[in-house]
């Protein structure tokens, strides 16, 4: 297995036989990333290897321009004798391929054998279809065509108004009786770049939604498939050739404003109304950008993201604008998802708004500002840290959500394995040493932190901790906050610290040799030290401090565990599968159990944002500190010494941990490489 690196984007390519996988780890939207993939391919064939699986197992999202490139490779290995089948495409990319119509130019590879399409006969009547579907009844149906010769309406849209139809299933049923595709319009079903070949005004006019533009055709998403003359417009317009997909009315109302920064989208009107402000004032002093930010619209959308980040479990919030878009995103389970595109003009407002919830300068716009909202929302209170930076088209505002309701306080369910949670708690159960929790930002090292000090927590102990901030407020523990502009650092409240006579102190994260050595020498003198480093492993922790200037001998001293962690996303439980892996694939991820490998995945679907993951787990490697660790430390050994003793005592490493969650069904190989970077 090779790893190949270009534009910025990784290519994992690997051989199976004669096949051979080339596995994209990123959306192949941007031109770097498509442009990586297309040098794989051609890679590939200069070699003569012309039977290639793109496997799109980490690609949430496609571009019309990957899409075309994909296309004409296909076109190029066929001519060769090859061909290009993709594997493990999630459901949006299933939905863009039948959308445009590539489904047979490039097959999905090792699927089963779709059923044939039914072929619906010239002049079948809408309401028999209807009923042969199962979306109406006979009776409704009759009664409908009685009120359409009545009234002259359309059947279907009486049927809809006495809600004995839905839209969805009317224009399925449409897209059916004319053997045309229905699509399920949504976020990433259509590519900016298709917009800019059709004026947005005529597309509001008609109705219509471009959607791809692949080797000269246009896909648009239309609701009035029979109105020839609109097709016809847009044909001469474009100089394109079109393919008519069908969707529901309000489907493409909703997504065009989505898409061209229209009006608001429907969780707006519906989740804004719920949503409490603690301890806030507004000032008087708008000026007419901020006037606008106290207007019921920007509030009702500052109101319904913040909902809609807290309903789907975000940890932050992204609200930033460039030349010509503004966007708001939000990171679910480590990824960020687009979910509303503001106008341009609104996102001043939305910025002012967000200042006056979390009391600072609405005037002071060219100057980063730090800040912090509490809300009250869905019965629970949940604190925003806001941070806003001033960039050249205007300020990028970043909200970190604390959720108290879904922090894990509980050593036991952090979700370690039976072996580790055992070694942690004895650790914690020492008197004295030092603890350190590894791994990079957002592998969840300070909830751990948290659970370690809320196991330990008890009226007898004092318990002191120094935090830069102080994420969340614990009941008999004195929290302290790191406070740079006044001089309060790490050290210097660690110093003060040392004389309030404290039995355990968490420190939020080494930064520097000073609190490095001040940490290792208060855990030789009789206090348990809890504390964070960002290293990649656990034995990459002691080369770290001894880089740092901690004398090595002391260092063996006071060092008595080290947890390595990071968090893997679950499969979605809504669109989870099985399926056997193959025997290569079963070698490659050192699996030992008996018989054949069975691996799950999600397809995904609308509640994992076509992701296939919702929800995350941690991942852990605990090394404990014993005699012989001790003495090669004092040696000042090489890591390499170091890793090649740990291994040699059957040590549980974190791609082991991680492999074990795969195999029990809770999450997958790939991402388990994605994350630890092991395959």
């Amino acid at each position: 297995m090779t790893t190949a690196h270009a534009g910025g984007e990784t290519i994992t390519r690997s051989r199976i036989g004669a096949m051979t996988y080339l596995a994209p780890v990123a959306t192949l939207v941007a031109d770097d990333a498509v442009q990586a993939l297309q040098a794989a391919l051609n890679d590939c064939i200069g070699e003569h290897k012309v039977s290639i699986v793109v496997d799109l197992g980490k690609v949430p999202q496609l571009s019309g321009r990957a899409l075309g490139m994909m296309a004409d490779m296909a076109e190029r290995l066929a001519g060769l004798g090859g061909w290009l089948k993709l594997a493990y495409p999630n459901a949006l990319v299933q939905d863009i391929l039948v959308a445009t119509g590539l489904q047979e130019q490039l097959p999905q590879f090792d699927a089963r054998p779709a059923a044939p399409k039914r072929v619906r006969e010239p002049g079948s009547k809408l309401g028999d279809i209807l009923v042969d579907r199962g979306a109406a009844s006979a009776e409704h149906v009759a009664e409908a065509a009685r009120l359409q010769d009545q009234t002259g309406k359309r059947m279907g849209l009486i049927m809809v108004e006495r809600k004995w139809l839905t839209e969805t299933g009317l224009y399925q049923a449409l897209a059916d009786q004319l053997n045309l595709p229905y699509v399920q319009l949504r976020a990433g079903l259509y590519d900016p770049a298709a917009l800019a070949v059709l004026d947005k005004d005529v597309a509001r006019r008609l109705n219509v939604l471009p959607l791809f533009h692949v080797q000269g055709t246009l896909t648009v998403a239309v609701a009035e498939p029979q109105a020839i003359h609109n097709i016809d417009e847009i044909r001469t317009r474009t100089g394109s050739r079109i393919r008519v997909v069908v969707a529901a009315p309000a489907d493409i109302r909703r997504l065009a404003d989505d898409a061209y920064g229209g009006a608001l989208p429907d969780f707006v009107h519906t989740e804004a109304s719920d949503l409490e402000l603690i301890e806030s004032t507004i000032p008087d002093d708008y000026t007419q950008i901020d006037e606008m930010a106290g207007a019921s619209p920007v509030i009702n959308m500052v109101n319904a993201v913040i909902q809609r980040a807290i309903r789907d479990s975000a940890s932050d919030i992204h609200i930033e604008i460039s030349r010509n878009r503004a966007r708001i995103r939000l990171r679910i389970d480590g990824i960020l998802y687009e979910v509303m595109s503001p106008k341009v003009d609104q996102h001043p407002a939305i910025v002012s708004r967000l200042k006056v919830m979390a009391n600072l300068d609405i005037a002071e716009r060219r100057l980063p500002q730090d800040g912090r909202i509490q809300v009250a929302t869905q019965g629970r209170t949940v604190d925003l840290r806001f941070s806003s930076l001033p960039g050249i088209y205007g300020e990028k505002v970043v909200l970190r959500v604390l959720d108290k309701n879904q922090s894990i306080l509980d050593v036991d369910k952090l979700g370690m394995n039976d072996q580790a949670v055992t070694a942690f708690k004895r650790l914690l159960g020492r008197s004295h040493g030092l603890i350190l929790v590894t791994g990079p930002t957002g592998s969840g090292k300070t909830t751990s932190l948290y659970a370690a000090i809320s196991h330990l927590k008890s009226i007898e102990k004092n318990i002191v901790t120094i935090e830069d901030p102080v994420e969340y407020q614990l009941d008999i523990i004195n929290q302290n906050q790191v406070n740079d502009a006044i001089g309060l650092t790490f050290p210097k409240i660690l110093k003060h610290v040392l004389r309030q006579d404290p039995d355990i102190i968490m420190i939020g994260e080494i930064r520097d040799r000073q609190t490095a050595e001040i940490a290792v020498q208060a855990a030789l003198t009789g206090h348990l030290v809890l504390t964070t480093l960002h290293t990649n492993d656990t034995l990459g922790a002691v080369s770290r401090l001894v880089e740092m200037g901690v004398e090595p001998y002391l260092l063996s001293s006071a060092l008595i565990g080290v947890m390595a962690q990071r968090l893997v996303r679950r499969v979605c439980q809504g669109c989870r599968t099985s399926y056997l892996a193959t025997p290569e694939a079963a070698a490659a991820y050192r699996y030992r159990g008996k018989g054949d490998l069975r691996l799950v995945r999600g397809r995904g679907c609308p509640a994992c944002y076509d992701s296939g993951y919702k929800g995350r787990m941690g991942i852990y490697e605990l090394l404990e500190v014993g005699n012989d660790l001790q003495r090669m430390i004092v040696a000042n050994a090489s890591k390499d010494q170091l890793t090649a003793h740990v291994a040699a005592t059957g040590h549980h490493d974190l791609y082991t941990d991680g492999m074990a969650r795969a195999f029990d069904g809770h999450t997958t190989p790939e991402e388990i490489a994605r994350v630890v970077h092991s395959l």
